[in-house]
């Protein structure tokens, strides 16, 4: 296509007062329209991304979305789209948010993996490790914060002209989330089914492992030109990420080595606690194994298919846990678009073009946005379980495999545990009578823990969260709960003393944030309560120790 790219009905117009003029059309779909436009305060291109009337009519939405906008406003990071400016203006009588954005020059993921699984079949490991890292790099970032994306796919990510990695959308999941009642059913899903997590299939809360799952199928991906996890319709594809375990990428490409299949494997692990700590651990084993190997071009087994992403398209669909309720009829398929990317096209006609590239092909990558129905906070999964499968036949018989090896092996350790404890209280001297807290307990102290993580004090939160909390959207009565996850207790504890609300402290044990560190909440973050009757919350705090 030319440089002029596309047309819409919205090109000749501006927004914020004249400010931004609108232009070419970059990608539209069910959700979202993005377009080209000129700042005519700084003299610059910038993406303005524009909401549709479905949700643009709701007012708590659009409040949504603006807060959502602030929030990821304050992520600098080389590999993250910047967002400069956000506001709502009237387009054709009807009030429409938007979003302004930097522009990036360049191509999304998914066109540079098109070219090499062109050349190659894939692309190459090392390269694709050191995309995935940049990846996790801008995820570390939002996670510091608090923000996941949600949305991690090869369509969310852009390569500038210099191979630069832009990460972008952040925010957006969440706020469209907060807005799908309108859309679908309260419990519904809208999402890209190729790159939900278990948990997200679920319709459970996420918390970061949510992405890191999506990242690893963005590397298998990249590695291997193909989708772990393909199938005729988003409820096969959601229930193939809760009880299907992946193939290893090398029996699909020869080259990879061992490290890689390690790699890829951690990250899809179906419970999030086997995943990787957080982005920072995976970036780093990413940059190792990308060091640790001899570079050779991708081998991919004959037979084996290759995909790019095409195939099955944002759907609505029920959690899985619900979809065995549902008809097979109840699944829809809109189109919802990728925020620079260019809409998922239909058999035949050539795809739109990608953001900020007009003039190359779209890529087309399954669009946006993996959202629920209204979910307050980032709250930490609940203990992950998938339904119990049937028992496997013993090799060379009918009967189920025999249970005396677990049984026995758990008699073992359970003598092992008393015979622990009992050790313990000989050595404590049997002081009974002693008060608690007093020197002579026997167990290490904190810092004496085996993979001990000690607190991180720089992560606080301000005296006036508490004593001047959001309004609610629906009730001007009531105001929303803080947000505390990933902050220092002592800070929270400042913040719930300067309003005199009550709390109650409960551990967790984990490592990877630190001691101190407030991992959720209960009631979440945002949840609109009575400041008259403000109820005790309960904060799970990290313990700094290994689960």
């Amino acid at each position: 296509m030319s440089q002029d790219g596309a047309q819409s009905r919205y090109a000749g117009r501006s927004v914020a007062g004249g400010r931004y003029q609108l232009r070419d059309l970059l990608g539209e779909g069910g959700m979202a329209s993005v377009h080209l436009a000129y700042d005519s305060v700084l003299d610059r291109q910038v993406a303005i991304k524009t909401l549709h009337t479905d949700l643009g009519r709701e007012q708590a939405f659009r409040e949504r979305f603006r807060r959502e906008a602030q929030s990821v406003a304050k992520l600098t990071h080389t590999n993250i789209v910047s967002v400069f400016d956000t506001g709502e203006d009237d387009l054709d009588g009807v009030t429409t948010p938007y979003i302004v954005m930097e522009y990036v020059e360049g191509r999304p993921l998914g066109s540079v993996l098109d070219q090499d699984v062109a050349q190659y079949g894939a692309m190459p490991a090392d390269k694709a490790l050191k995309i995935t890292a940049d990846v996790l790099a801008a995820l570390e970032i939002s996670h510091e914060m608090g923000l996941v994306h949600r949305d991690i796919k090869p369509g969310n990510v852009m390569m500038t002209k210099r191979n630069v990695v832009k990460v972008m959308d952040f925010g957006i999941a969440r706020a469209i989330q907060s807005g799908v009642t309108s859309m679908t059913q309260t419990g519904m899903v809208v999402g890209t089914p190729q790159y939900l997590s278990p948990e997200q299939a679920l319709g459970r809360g996420v918390d970061a492992r949510s992405d890191l799952y999506s990242v690893g199928i963005m590397l298998f991906q990249l590695v291997t030109g193909r989708l772990p996890f393909e199938a005729d319709s988003p409820l096969a594809i959601a229930y193939a990420h809760v009880q299907e375990e992946p193939v290893a990428p090398s029996s699909i490409n020869r080259s990879l080595p061992p490290a890689v299949d390690a790699l890829v494997l951690r990250a899809l692990k179906k419970n999030p606690n086997e995943r990787f700590l957080n982005a920072e651990s995976m970036r780093d084993e990413c940059l190792r194994v990308a060091q640790s190997f001899q570079a050779a071009p991708p081998s991919i087994v004959p037979g084996a298919r290759t995909s790019s992403g095409a195939g099955v398209g944002s759907a609505v669909f029920p959690p899985v846990d619900q979809a065995a309720q549902m008809p097979q009829g109840n699944v829809q398929t809109p189109y919802q678009p990728g925020p620079y990317g260019p809409p998922t096209p239909t058999p035949g006609p050539t795809p739109a073009p990608s953001y900020g590239y007009p003039q190359q092909g779209g890529y087309p990558t399954p669009p946006q946005t993996a959202a629920y129905a209204p979910q307050q906070g980032y709250s930490t999964p609940a203990p992950y379980t998938i339904s119990p499968q049937p028992s496997t036949p013993a090799s060379g018989g009918g009967g189920r495999k025999s249970n005396m090896p677990v049984i026995v092996g758990s008699i073992v350790v359970a003598l092992a545990a008393i015979g622990g404890l009992i050790a313990a209280l000989t050595l404590s001297g049997g002081d009974s009578d002693k008060e608690a807290g007093g020197d002579s307990s026997p167990s290490a102290s904190a810092s004496e823990v085996a993979g001990h993580k000690g607190p991180d004090t720089t992560k606080k939160i301000e005296k006036t969260e508490c004593t001047e909390p959001d309004e609610s959207y629906n009730d001007a009565d009531k105001i929303k709960v803080p947000d505390f996850k990933f902050k220092n207790i002592d800070s929270v504890k400042a913040c719930f003393q300067a309003a005199g609300w009550q709390y109650e402290l409960k551990d967790v044990n984990e490592n990877a944030y630190g001691e101190g560190t407030v991992m959720t909440q209960i009631p979440e973050a945002e949840t609109d309560v009575d400041p008259k009757d403000m109820p005790k919350i309960q904060l799970y705090v990290s313990s700094g120790n290994p689960a």
